[in-house]
């Protein structure tokens, strides 16, 4: 379980990747997902792990299919 960490900040860096992408702040962003702000914060940074519920949220706040969401780069994993 050593990837953990990996995993999550590869998923962290797309999030906000993606959400910069849509010219949205954070806070504009969690709201929109129904997420605290400051939990979004920890996604985004890698340190918190999210649940699935909370990664469909993110999903759909971002207008994608959760597939698309972990559609990692190679460089990032």
């Amino acid at each position: 379980m050593e990837k953990t960490g990996s995993i999550k900040k590869t998923l962290g860096n797309r999030v906000r990747s993606l959400r910069l992408e849509l010219g949205l702040s954070q806070e504009a962003f969690a709201d929109k997902c129904g997420i605290d702000r400051t939990y979004m914060s920890g996604i985004e940074r890698g340190v918190r792990n999210p649940t699935l519920i909370v990664i469909c949220a993110i999903s759909d706040g971002l207008g994608m299919d959760l597939s698309h969401l972990f559609m990692f780069d190679n460089d990032e994993h």
